[in-house]
């Protein structure tokens, strides 16, 4: 993966791009978030490993301006932090957006292990936009055409995907369009039966 590797201290950085590139991954450097946020405006960027505590821009600073790019393809936000991992610190990076927490100094195991729950993260996450992006459907039936050139109802294919499960009702245009005028339909049949019996 590309990753982008955010920390102002010039060791600290150095030794977290070396172990990155030892688990096989491409490495971006900036030494604060302003430098960060520039360089992800540039795209291809899927990942970002950042200290928290930095000048101009800090890390849960990067991570909302990043949750707040609704239009971009979802980033995975690993925090590094010298501070302890408290239950005030975690749900402070929570709501920031931060996905993954880790503690000082780094366990390249558990550096490992973050990295590649983001792929699997970042995999489905690319599934879903196509999914929303783009979907094949009949005109007619409104079946959906899945990945595989088969072709099923929306619900099953949704369902699939995402567990979901659906109840079925009508909506206000529906009913008027369709509801509205089959039933206007059967009282004139009901109210014309008697008169067809009696002319026979």
């Amino acid at each position: 993966m590309n990753i982008l590797a955010v920390e102002d201290d010039a060791v600290a950085r150095k030794i977290l791009r070396q172990l990155l590139r030892r688990l096989g991954h491409e490495v971006v450097e900036a030494s604060d978030g302003e430098e960060a946020w520039a360089l992800l405006q540039a795209g291809g960027i899927r990942v970002v490993v950042s200290d928290w505590t930095m000048p101009h821009l800090d890390g849960l600073g990067l991570c909302r301006r990043i949750r707040a790019s609704l239009d971009t393809d979802y980033v995975y936000f690993i925090l590094l932090t010298g501070n302890t991992a408290s239950d005030e610190n975690q749900r402070a990076a929570g709501e920031a957006g931060v996905d993954d927490f880790l503690t000082k100094p780094l366990d390249a195991q558990n550096l490992w292990m973050r990295l590649r729950v983001a792929e699997r993260i970042l995999r489905y996450a690319t599934q879903v936009r196509q999914l929303e992006a783009f979907l094949p459907i009949c005109s007619y039936c409104k079946k959906i055409r899945d990945d595989k050139n088969y072709w099923q109802q929306i619900e099953a294919y949704i369902n699939k995907r995402t567990g979901t499960d659906f109840s079925h009702s009508v909506c206000p245009d529906c009913y008027q369009r369709v509801i509205m005028p089959e039933l206007e339909k059967m009282r004139a049949e009901r109210a014309a039966a008697p008169h067809a019996k009696r002319t026979h």
